[in-house]
């Protein structure tokens, strides 16, 4: 009986490590942890970029003149990159934050839902930022 007991074929059991700094390239994210990771980056955006925002609305708010200095200001390309930076944070921020409301009300959970919710988030915020982008900077 014990003989039959050591002659079991062993299974090899899967070895799990965890993932090293260099093997990062290597791995392969789920769209939907990227979307969620993007939605707590452009929170942070959002909040750092709020000084400014709020500095440039006080100061355009004084009087006619400030008024057309800031627009002048708000010309300069770097600063309309900033604002399309603050747009893309702002709308993928809005879009993710209704996917995560819509998931507590239980909806789209499985996995093809989960990950086309994920991607339809993507499109939309890059679409609605190229729209603004193609605004911006006087395309139409």
């Amino acid at each position: 009986m014990s003989e039959a007991v050591r002659e079991a074929p062993k299974k090899e059991r899967p070895e799990f490590r965890n993932i090293h700094v260099t093997e990062l390239s290597n791995y392969r994210m789920p769209l939907a942890s990227i979307v969620s990771i993007l939605h707590r980056i452009s929170g942070v955006g959002m909040f750092l970029l709020l000084p400014f925002v709020l500095y440039l609305l006080q100061n355009s708010l004084r009087s006619e003149i400030s008024f057309a200095y800031y627009e002048g200001f708000v010309t300069y390309p770097l600063v309309k990159v900033i604002i399309l930076g603050l747009s893309w944070s702002f709308l993928h921020h809005m879009i993710a934050g209704i996917r995560h409301l819509v998931m507590d009300l239980h909806i789209g959970l499985d996995k093809h839902s989960a990950r086309k919710s994920s991607a339809t988030v993507l499109i939309i915020s890059l679409v609605l930022t190229a729209l603004i982008a193609l605004k911006l900077f006087g395309v139409f």
